[in-house]
């Protein structure tokens, strides 16, 4: 894929740019090394201060940020401005919480016969990371956040058609005041990834995107022996039960299904609905879907724009196609509209078999399948078939059927009478085919750090001469 920013709205390629040449990459590979050497030193409270001035730059830049995102991948003007409040919001807590999570942990120093006995936590150094563009801002800050809080250094290759805004999140963390190079965008294709990863100077890798991807980053990154976190694909289990609050929970269906024009990793996108509330509930999801406005996503009454790319399109209507073709029935939309742009409607499929590609694939468009189920643990049971398991919700008033779920889900995040979402105050990460290892909290800064033991042995004074006979490993 050229390296471009194109509006899906019109189709038009507006800017493209050159990958960097072996000698600029090479040049920015030593920069980073160098960088990583002086700023694992940088007093913790310069990198608060600088997070936080990061944070107010996003919000002064806002408006032009926006809508440079909405140009490169289509996101509404609405969504995107609520993903840089979000991102600014993590940079702000890893400020007011990094100092505090990067203190050296107590251990019980008496039981190992020591005088201090602790935990150090420390940066690894340099950390590519591999961006996917549903998400151009807030996939980033998920790691740059705590990662130049730790100390580490950032090395950002992002998704081909936004180039732009993985421009600009260099120039944030340079015009906050973070050292030059801690935070550099490389301008390179998909095929450079493993030289870079390969190279020495480069300790780990972080990637959110699809299971291929993260099966080619882990297996170079396993063979040179770095740390990864991988955040993959996700077909998420939406059940309701008879007891829940059916006009609310088809309200949150359609956001979670919706979102980002569909094209979220943990947007909802199987609905498993009881059998004594199907119909009711497949009739208020299907009339909420048909009313959600699809247009420009500049438009401020728009919730849902066009896909970012147009092979995305394509593929999310050879998914309908293929499910109708083999007996689905369409309840809404289903038919790509006459007009500019990669525009794919509000679709809602049930009568879902597993013949069907919908059943075990994740479609990354507004496409909802809906299964009947006659009971929770049947729900569980088809949803855990999954080869994903990254989010999953359960609506019930029953706290048995919510204690079963929170048990029984393959899921790496649960969540029971809300939408899956991501804070910086809770992990984010799954389970099987969704990937491995967590984001955000202090599990995502330490994701990337040493946590090294130290053992402080007692005074020479204090020793007697039996002292110092252990047992060894």
């Amino acid at each position: 894929m050229a390296i471009a920013t194109t509006d899906p709205t019109t189709g038009q390629t507006l800017r493209t740019f050159d990958p960097l040449t072996d000698e600029q990459l090479e040049e920015a590979l030593a920069r980073a090394a160098a960088a990583a050497r002086s700023y694992r030193l940088t007093p913790v409270e310069d990198r608060v201060r600088w997070l936080r001035a990061a944070a107010d730059a996003l919000d002064a830049d806002t408006d032009d940020v926006a809508e440079l995102m909405t140009t490169e991948m289509g996101k509404t003007l609405t969504a995107a401005k609520a993903e840089i409040g979000k991102c600014a919001a993590a940079l702000r807590w890893y400020a007011e919480h990094g100092p505090t999570l990067l203190e050296p942990e107590p251990k019980d120093a008496g039981a190992v016969g020591a005088e201090q006995a602790y935990v150090t936590y420390q940066p690894i150094g340099v950390v590519l990371a591999v961006m996917p563009w549903n998400f151009p801002l807030w996939q980033a800050m998920r790691f740059a956040a705590p990662a130049l809080m730790a100390g580490n250094v950032g090395l950002l290759k992002h998704a081909s058609n936004v180039p732009q805004t993985a421009l600009y999140l260099a120039e944030l963390f340079r015009k906050a005041g973070f050292p030059d190079d801690v935070f550099q965008t490389l301008l390179i294709g998909s095929g450079t990834i493993e030289r870079v990863l390969r190279d020495d100077r480069v300790a780990a890798a972080t990637l959110t995107g699809s299971a291929p991807a993260g099966q080619s980053v882990a297996a170079i990154a396993g063979d040179v022996l770095k740390k990864t976190v991988l955040e993959l694909g996700g077909a998420d289990p939406f059940i309701v039960m008879p007891s829940a609050d059916l006009d609310r929970a088809a309200d949150v269906a359609v956001t979670a299904r919706c979102q980002n024009n569909g094209q979220s990793c943990i947007a909802a996108k199987r609905f498993f609905v009881h059998r004594d509330v199907a119909e009711e509930f497949t009739r208020l999801f299907a009339e909420k879907l048909a009313a959600l406005p699809v247009g420009d996503p500049r438009d401020p009454a728009t919730k849902v724009g066009p896909l970012a790319t147009e092979s995305g399109r394509d593929d999310v209507e050879a998914y309908v196609a293929d499910a109708v073709e083999k007996g689905a029935t369409v309840v809404v939309g289903g038919q790509r509209p006459d007009r500019p742009g990669w525009f794919y409607p509000p679709t809602l499929l049930t009568g879902i078999t597993p013949e069907m590609r919908v059943y075990d694939e994740e479609v990354f468009g507004p496409v909802a399948a809906l299964f009947t189920v006659d009971s929770l643990g049947e729900a569980i049971e088809i949803a855990n078939g999954h080869p994903y398991g990254l989010g999953s919700n359960l609506w019930s008033e029953d706290e048995g059927e919510r204690a079963e779920f929170v048990r029984d889900i393959a899921a790496g995040m649960a969540f029971v009478n809300g939408m899956t979402t991501s804070y910086p105050e809770l992990p984010f990460g799954g389970v099987k085919q969704s990937g491995y290892g967590r984001e955000l909290t202090e599990l995502g800064m330490r994701e990337f750090m040493n946590a090294k033991t130290v053992w402080v042995g007692p005074r020479s004074d204090q020793q007697s001469s039996g002292d110092t006979a252990t047992a060894s490993e």
